[in-house]
């Protein structure tokens, strides 16, 4: 019986899009089978309130761009769409520092950062990455400032974006790829990528990869949730899905592919890794699935003031534009929203004491608001809360993770997390914590508004909130250590391969993005062309 597909690839993030293009390329016959929705420009949300656009919920007829998804130990960030994260990232695009390439859980034998190099390289040309961020107002002012007061205004530095700035507005053909890709309009500097860009000035992957990959002849079908990957006993894989959200009708399919690319992010990618090792559809599947997943040591704090700065333009500009290092691990990046994009503010709220009892923290909490009750009641105000404070995006390479594992909730089974190797996942950063001080006095001083610094509900909680989670099925040099092998191939499952964040080995302490396609970008350079002879050495199982 004939294969449908050569390669059927699950999800269309930066793992997807590369596998859709480059085989795509290479001869393959490509059906790429993505969960959310395909968007136009002019469908995206104008802000964060339109939450039918913006969240994702499908059951409840919510199919916008921003997942957000909750474990026991960490709440977590993700993107939705024909595009992946891409359509909702921030469009921060840093290579890590040596110190993520030097982590022990690296596949040994090789100088990972020398051989990812060419392919960063790439990646920055596809995904059209601009050094430095040109321009400069209050929040790129102030973040120099705060870094000078910390006592690091060396490391203070623009950050990379992968925007086409152009003129502000104005559309032009294809800059990037000779015609081939869609036209672009220059960016307006809006602050709403994170909302999904309705300029056109994002270089999400639907202008790059994903359209370069439709040209040469891959299919993306939309709305369609994989629920499962079994073997085939004839050889290959049989892919199901479903209409996403769906609670009636779900028109459920069967795709039989030669190779399956898994590629749905690391909380899709991982919940089908563990469910389909459970139930023997997947039955190699190593033991080490879930292990080493990573939230990026990351926290999201910020300050916010009382009021609108006069001409403080805090709302004005891309999402990231500047960085600065609190220490040798710690990375803080400015975050914003556009104008009326308010609704992420209800996650925020006083800046309490880490390392202490719940009941401790909540009392922090209560006696702030006691002490300053109207104050209080100014700063947890979301009306024109995007364009008051300034969020800090705070990274590390510090070696901490996660274990994840399966449980059985209300007939289901469900993610479920606890602490992993290395030290444990924090639920505060300190440095996070010195950061957010520093940045709201400077706020304060520039503007001689109130300003104090804001942390979130779930970490008043214990449960530090990711943008950026990684790891469970990392790259490896034996079924013991990891998942995939240094090829991304699934060991014991010939033809299976993870491409994703999922593969990711260590905490990047930078925006992953850029990583992610770099390691596809590699992954696919070594394989063949359709029909030649395959060079890498064959495939454990």
């Amino acid at each position: 019986m004939p294969y449908d597909e050569d390669v059927v690839i699950v999800g269309s993030g930066f793992g997807g899009s590369v596998a859709a293009l480059r085989l795509s390329e290479k001869g393959y016959r490509v059906r790429v089978l993505e969960a959310g929705r395909r968007f136009d420009d002019s469908d995206f949300a104008k802000t964060s309130w339109d939450v039918r656009r913006y969240l994702w919920a499908p059951r409840l007829g919510c199919f916008g761009v921003q997942r957000i998804h909750r474990l026991p130990h960490v709440m977590i960030l993700a993107g939705a769409g024909v595009g992946g994260g891409s359509l909702n990232y921030a469009n921060t695009l840093y290579e890590p520092p040596p110190a993520f390439f030097a982590d022990r859980n690296w596949p040994a034998g090789s100088d990972w950062q020398s051989e990812l190099a060419p392919h960063y390289a790439t990646a920055k040309r596809m995904l059209g990455v601009v050094d430095e961020y040109p321009h400069t107002g209050p929040v790129e002012r102030i973040m120099a400032g705060a870094a000078e007061d910390l006592g690091v205004g060396e490391t203070f530095r623009r950050a990379p974006v992968g925007v086409f700035l152009g003129m502000p507005g104005v559309r032009v053909p294809d800059p990037y790829f000779g015609g081939q890709g869609p036209d672009r309009t220059g960016c307006t500097l809006c602050g709403n990528c994170m909302i999904g860009c309705r300029v056109g000035a994002k270089n999400t992957l639907a202008k790059n990869y994903l359209a370069l990959a439709e040209r040469r002849g891959a299919r993306i079908e939309a709305l369609r949730t994989v629920v499962e990957v079994r073997e085939d006993p004839r050889g290959g894989y049989l892919v199901t899905t479903e209409r996403s959200g769906a609670w009636l009708r779900r028109r459920r399919r069967t795709i039989r592919s030669e190779q399956v690319v898994l590629a749905a992010g690391t909380w899709g990618t991982q919940q089908l890794l563990h469910r389909m090792r459970a139930s023997a559809a997947l039955p190699r599947i190593s033991d080490a699935v879930g292990r080493l997943t990573r939230t990026n040591s990351e926290a999201l704090d910020g300050a916010v003031a009382t009021r609108v700065p006069d001409a403080a333009g805090y709302a004005h500009g891309v999402a990231i534009t500047t960085s600065f290092h609190v220490d040798e691990r710690t990375h803080v990046e400015n975050v914003r929203y556009g104008p009326g994009s308010n609704l992420m503010g209800a996650l925020a709220t006083v800046l309490v004491p880490g390392g202490r009892s719940l009941a401790r923290r909540i009392g922090s909490l209560l006696a702030a608001f006691g002490r300053h009750p109207l104050r209080q009641l100014r700063l947890a105000s979301l009306h024109r809360w995007s364009e008051r404070g300034i969020i800090a995006l705070v990274m590390q390479t510090a070696d901490n993770s996660l274990t994840l594992s399966l449980r059985r909730r209300f007939g289901r089974d469900v993610l479920t997390s606890r602490q992993g190797h290395g030290a444990p996942n924090p639920s505060h950063l300190p440095e996070a914590h010195r950061a957010v001080a520093a940045i709201a006095g400077r706020m304060q001083r520039e503007t001689g508004v109130r300003t104090e610094p804001r942390g979130s509900w779930p970490e008043v909680f214990g449960i530090p909130l990711t943008a950026h989670f990684l790891g469970g099925a990392v790259i490896s040099d034996s079924p013991d250590r990891g998942v995939v092998d240094a090829w991304n191939r699934v060991w014991g499952h010939p033809g299976l391969h993870v491409v994703d964040g999922s593969a990711v080995p260590a905490n990047p302490g930078v925006n992953p993005s850029l990583t992610i396609t770099a390691l596809a970008e590699r992954a696919f350079a070594h394989w063949p062309r359709r029909g030649e002879d395959d060079h890498r050495p064959a495939p454990a199982g």
